[in-house]
C-alpha cells in the first residue's frame, strides 16, 4: 500500500459511521477513493468528497454559512440606514401639509425599512440590532410628526398680538370637537396648534401667539416659553443616536465574532 492509499484509508476511517456507510452506498468506498487519489490532483478531490461527510462538532450559529465577508457586509446595513433616513425626511416634509398626521407617511415608508431590515445578515447580535433600529425609526417618526411644529416655533417663531376668532367645530368619532382659531395681523384666520376648547367664550379678545414667519405651521396660542416639546426632543435625540449606532454595532459584532474564531473552528474541523 502506497502513501496515498494509506492517507485515503486514514481519512476514510476518521469519518463518522453514518458518513462511511453513506459513501459506500453511493459507490464511493475506500477502493473507489483510492482510484480517485491515484489520478492527477486526486487527493484534493478526495478530501473535498470526504469533507462533505465530516461531522461539525461546533453548533451552528447565525451567519455561519455566509462566509466572513458576507457576515460583516456593510452594504445591507447602510441600505437600511438610508431607507430610515429617507422615511424621516419624507415625514418631516409632510408635516408642512399634514401636520400631526404626517406619521402616516412614515408608517407607510416603514415597509421599505422593514424590507431593508430583512436583507441584513444574521450575524452575532444582528437580529436584535435589526429590530432596535426599526424601533428607533418608529420613535423618530412619531416624535417628528407630533413635535416638529413645536420645535420649529420655539426656534423660529415670532410672538405677536392676535385676536381670538370664532372657534371651529368638527365632529370626530361621534363627538363634537372645538378648536381655537386666531386672526393674525395680516387678517388671516388660522387654527392654533395644540390648544383645544379653551377659547370658545373668548372670541374678540386679544392675546399673544407664536407665529411661523413663513406661514407653514399653525400659530401657538401663548408665549414662546409656554411651548412644550422638551420630552419629545429628548426621545428624538436618543432614537437618532440608536439609529446610527445600532447598524454600526451590528457590522462590528459580525466582523469581530468571525475574526475571533480559530481557523480550524471556522472550517468546521473538516479535513483539508
Amino acid at each position: 500500500m502506497n502513501d496515498q492509499e494509506g492517507s485515503v484509508d486514514d481519512l476514510f476511517a476518521q469519518l463518522p459511521e453514518d458518513g462511511r456507510r453513506t459513501l459506500e452506498q453511493i459507490g464511493m468506498g475506500p477502493q473507489e477513493l483510492r482510484r480517485m487519489a491515484a489520478r492527477d490532483g486526486g487527493m484534493r478531490r478526495v478530501r473535498g468528497v470526504l469533507s462533505e461527510f465530516t461531522t461539525d462538532p461546533r453548533p451552528r450559529r447565525p451567519g455561519d454559512d455566509e462566509g466572513p465577508r458576507a457576515r460583516g457586509a456593510v452594504l445591507p446595513w447602510v441600505l437600511m440606514f438610508l431607507a430610515a433616513v429617507a422615511g424621516l425626511v419624507l415625514t418631516e416634509l409632510s408635516t408642512l401639509v399634514l401636520y400631526e398626521t404626517a406619521f402616516l407617511v412614515g408608517a407607510v415608508w416603514g415597509l421599505c425599512v422593514l424590507f431593508a431590515a430583512f436583507r441584513t445578515r444574521e450575524s452575532r447580535g444582528g437580529p436584535a440590532l435589526r429590530w432596535i433600529t426599526v424601533a428607533a425609526y418608529a420613535a423618530l417618526v412619531f416624535a417628528g410628526s407630533f413635535g416638529t411644529q413645536q420645535w420649529y416655533l420655539r426656534l423660529r417663531g415670532a410672538e405677536q398680538r392676535v385676536t381670538i376668532a370664532a372657534p371651529l367645530h368638527q365632529w370626530a368619532h361621534g363627538t363634537r370637537e372645538t378648536y381655537c382659531r386666531v386672526r393674525l395681523r395680516d387678517g388671516s384666520v388660522r387654527r392654533v396648534l395644540g390648544n383645544r376648547e379653551n377659547c370658545a367664550d373668548r372670541a374678540g379678545l386679544r392675546d399673544t401667539a407664536v407665529v411661523d414667519p413663513a406661514g407653514h405651521y399653525r400659530p401657538f396660542l401663548g408665549t414662546r416659553s409656554e411651548i412644550g416639546g422638551t420630552a419629545g426632543v429628548i426621545v428624538a435625540l436618543g432614537a437618532a443616536a440608536v439609529l446610527v449606532l445600532a447598524p454600526v454595532g451590528a457590522v462590528v459584532l459580525g466582523r469581530g465574532s468571525r475574526t475571533r474564531q480559530p481557523r480550524a473552528e471556522r472550517t468546521g474541523g473538516r479535513a483539508t
